[in-house]
């Protein structure tokens, strides 16, 4: 098969170091072009990681030039400023999947927790959520890819197979990070001596992913729902894990719900225990767990944030978008 030229838009950050990783082991997808804000670096200087492995230039984000040598464009930016080239991209006919939140959710809801607003509403309204297990044929004839989230990927998972059982404002979240979830940039609560033998809470019921689940509740899993939502952030650098809390309507048998939605998917594990950080990183699994007592129900899953909350289903919906096999390329081994 003839090769796909492809370039990415935020090659600087932990994602984009993700994407060149997979992308450099893809047999039809050709990485033809990398760029960040300055395009001043060397790769290598940018990523040690890559030194010997990668030599190409790195460009300063131009959108006239990755689409004259590229036929997808993987956006790896930062929320407000993605959707600025995106669209010109798209007016080039070119395919585009963004990894930051500028096309996942509504329009109201976006300007509401992004506090912008938004100024691609025409490509925000045929914008595909690249939920896989979800939205399969809706990716395979798209233009543009709105990536999950990662707390909303591992939450959605576990979440949308219960929901025609659960009492629609019953449901709570623990979701917990490593540290690599907030990205590069040095914070105060991401400063090694804060998160050290240290986890805390942040934005608990007011995170903007919280919008993101329950839009999505509805929309994919076609089902209102409240959900309470409370992120932590662990001394990690890398892996997700979430626990749900929800009242039952009905007596089910969680396992047997977990088999029939998930029972042939080839990237979703579906566990006898609960669940662990360590069994998921460095893969595109999401591991799931789930139990009951009485009407009270627990589910659990685990995610490589930077990789099934990121970087590999971005490729995976690309595999898709080309009429590819979904798993083309995509890291199936635990770097633990």
């Amino acid at each position: 098969m003839e090769k796909i030229p492809v370039g990415i838009l935020g090659c600087s950050g932990y994602t984009g170091l993700e994407l060149i990783k997979i992308l450099l082991a893809h047999p039809i997808f050709e990485l033809k072009y990398i760029s960040n804000s300055s395009g001043d670096e060397s790769l290598s200087a940018i990523h040690p990681s890559l030194a010997d492995v990668l030599d190409m230039p790195v460009s300063k984000s131009d959108t006239q030039a990755v689409c004259e040598v590229c036929d997808l464009v993987f956006l790896a930016l930062p929320h407000k400023s993605a959707m600025g080239f995106a669209k010109e991209i798209l007016s080039y006919g070119k395919k585009v999947i963004d990894l930051s939140a500028d096309y996942r959710l509504k329009l109201d809801n976006y300007e509401h927790n992004y506090h912008t607003p938004h100024t691609d509403p025409q490509n925000l309204a045929h914008a595909v959520y690249g939920l896989i297990e979800y939205a399969r044929e809706s990716i395979q004839t798209a233009t543009l890819i709105a990536n999950p989230g990662c707390y909303p990927t591992a939450t959605l998972l576990g979440l949308l197979p219960f929901l025609p059982f659960l009492e629609p404002t019953s449901v709570f979240v623990d979701a917990k990070s490593g540290v690599s979830g907030a990205g590069k940039k040095l914070t105060q609560t991401s400063h090694y001596p804060t998160i050290n033998e240290n986890t805390f809470s942040y934005a608990p019921l007011s995170h903007r992913h919280q919008i993101e689940i329950e839009e999505k509740c509805e929309l994919l899993g076609h089902q209102p729902l409240q959900v309470n939502f409370i992120p932590h952030l662990l001394p990690l650098t890398r892996g997700m894990l979430v626990s749900i809390f929800g009242r039952l309507k009905e007596d089910i048998d969680p396992m047997e719900v977990l088999n029939v939605h998930y029972g042939n998917e080839a990237f979703i594990r579906i566990r006898n225990e609960p669940v662990m950080v360590k069994n998921v990183c460095g893969s595109h699994f999401c591991d799931i767990f789930a139990l009951k007592r009485g009407k009270d129900l627990y589910i659990n899953t685990a995610i490589d944030n930077l990789l099934r909350g990121a970087s590999s289903q971005a490729v995976v919906s690309a595999n898709l978008m080309y009429g590819l096999h979904e798993g083309l390329a995509i890291p199936k081994i635990g770097s633990i």
